[in-house]
């Protein structure tokens, strides 16, 4: 009877469809769900504050050029990865970043503990050529970053939205926020990003 029932759900292609799609989600609400509700996962670790409206800026920036797509920001926990990189990756350096930016992609280097590690002078020139501070590498270089001016009037929207899901914003700060990106270009804001990847959990060793 077991036999005709598991035969009946193979031949039938919609059924077959609904419950591997069914199966599928009770796995990831019994693997995902607990997460929300983890200390470990949902509390900041110490020193960690809410990006900057420059830094802020400067993520946007990141997502839109497409950073992502080479550059991982997730250090695992294995010798390899923490021999070059620093400190593997916790969630709680992640709780103010919507969305987060962890990957396994590496075309170029993880980033996650790039903030520090280089000058501001060494970013921009890297941003503006790469070759000329890495002669190997494949990475494009952003020269518009640096004529780009930053646009203040979203920024204050942003960061009520961002108070509004948890980041701890005071108002003081959300009104400031154009006057701090005023006359700023989108370079300054990359390496102002840029120099705060992973820098939180540094400050705590």
């Amino acid at each position: 009877m077991a036999g005709t029932a598991h035969d009946k759900v193979e031949k039938n292609l919609a059924l077959l469809i609904i419950l591997t799609i069914l199966v599928i989600s009770v796995g990831a609400l019994v693997e995902i769900v607990p997460l929300f509700f983890q200390k470990s996962t949902t509390t900041p670790v110490a020193g960690l504050k809410p990006y900057t409206a420059l830094q802020l800026e400067g993520r946007d920036v990141y997502i839109r050029e497409g950073c992502y797509v080479c550059h991982s920001q997730m250090i695992r926990p294995f010798r390899a990865e923490t021999e070059r990189y620093g400190h593997y990756s916790v969630a709680g350096e992640f709780v103010y970043d919507r969305p987060f930016q962890w990957g396994s992609k590496r075309t170029g280097p993880d980033l996650h503990r790039v903030g520090g590690r280089y000058s501001d002078d060494w970013h921009r020139a890297h941003l503006m050529n790469p070759r000329d501070v890495v002669p190997e590498s494949v990475m494009p270089g952003y020269p518009w970053l640096a004529r780009n001016e930053l646009k203040t009037n979203l920024i204050q929207k942003k960061m009520t939205v961002l108070r509004t899901l948890g980041h701890p914003y005071s108002d003081e700060e959300i009104k400031a926020a154009p006057e701090e990106i005023k006359g700023k270009t989108e370079m300054d804001a990359m390496v102002a990003y840029l120099q705060s990847l992973g820098t939180a959990l540094k400050s705590t060793r």
